[in-house]
């Protein structure tokens, strides 16, 4: 058997403030002395300003790109201004995360985590979704050297984009029950330890789903080691089969059809209480979870229209074909997929 790396963060600094420590964290890690930070508009004064005001403490050289979209476009745009001796901080949500993570890792360079919204597990994850045309591929890339989660900040985000990351953790119970079916009947390689850490990672949040509440820091912390967590499980996997499987395949399908349908995590959720169904699991449970951290649990809260959940369900099963999962090779016909969405109550 060879053995296999799995790539973990040196460290993770997670609490009110933990902003203004960038240099020091930075210095202490004897990272390379120019940086090129990217973010995004809406993070450049929320985040960035004062973590560039600490790196500038230490004699930091900074290099600043604003990126829009999660494109091979932007990953270019950063990859021309990093070198192998420079240090790639992504202080943002998911689309400039990942398009920080897949810069740094192209030109061998360090990587800094530093997500604004708990609204993804892509913090820690080594894979970055980036869109290609309309579609968003999942691609290697590598784990950060350091997460720097400033909870204040993250507690202080729209709080759809909280209840947005709880929903995408609780889509861990379904992705488990796909990656377990697929080592049954593919013979998939599994990893108890990463499963097991996923479905810890995504009890955190139902057990505590009536105590979430947006603004308060406390829960924004919560959510934010809960997504950590789960990062941690992919990176163990070596693969994001611990925290994805057939309700993310819904979620990708639900893009390609509606260009403005929900967030990642929303539509995730929904998946989650479709295909819970279809396993004959406790699919109430998970829709009252939802309905407890304020995510959607309806097409019409998601707001989308009753045809695109239908033709999203038809539809999943063509999305990473070789991953396989409780749409087996054929999918859903559109009556199934019809009789799926309306006993959930989700059209």
């Amino acid at each position: 058997m060879c053995a296999r790396k799995i790539q973990m963060p040196r460290e993770v600094y997670i609490g009110p403030g933990v902003v203004h420590e960038t240099g020091e964290i930075c210095s202490s890690l004897k990272l390379f002395k120019d940086i090129v930070l990217v973010t995004g508009n809406n993070t450049y004064d929320i985040a960035a300003k004062p973590t560039i005001s600490s790196l500038e403490e230490y004699d930091f050289n900074i290099d600043i790109v604003k990126v829009h979209e999660a494109s091979f476009d932007s990953v270019n745009e950063v990859k021309e201004l990093t070198t192998e001796n420079s240090t790639v901080i992504g202080i943002g949500g998911g689309k400039v995360i990942d398009v920080a993570k897949l810069a740094s890792f192209d030109e061998n360079a360090y990587f800094v985590s530093m997500p604004t919204a708990a609204s993804h597990d892509g913090m820690l994850s080594p894979q970055a979704s980036i869109k290609d045309s309309k579609k968003a591929t999942s691609i290697k890339a590598h784990a950060p050297i350091a997460v720097i989660g400033d909870s204040e900040i993250i507690a202080n985000a729209p709080p759809r984009l909280l209840s947005a990351g709880c929903a995408d953790l609780i889509s861990n119970f379904t992705a488990i029950k796909d990656w377990k079916l697929a080592h049954r009947l593919k013979h998939d390689s599994y990893s108890s330890s990463a499963a097991s850490l996923s479905l810890m990672s995504a009890k955190l949040i139902t057990d505590n789903a009536e105590n979430i509440k947006p603004g308060l820091e406390e829960s924004a912390r919560l959510v934010i080691k809960s997504l950590f967590s789960s990062g941690m499980a992919i990176s163990i996997a070596g693969s994001s089969r611990p925290a994805s499987g057939s309700e993310h395949k819904f979620s990708h399908a639900l893009d390609l059809i509606n260009e403005k349908s929900g967030l990642h995590g929303e539509q995730c959720g929904i998946g989650t209480i479709l295909m819970m169904n279809v396993y004959g699991g406790d699919w109430e449970f998970i829709r009252d979870s939802l309905k407890s951290v304020g995510a959607p649990t309806t097409a019409k809260e998601l707001g989308v229209s009753d045809d695109d959940i239908i033709e999203a369900l038809t539809l999943a099963h063509t999305i990473r074909p070789e991953r396989y999962t409780i749409l087996g090779d054929n999918g859903f016909s559109k009556d199934a997929a019809y009789e799926i969405a309306i006993k959930t109550g989700v059209i």
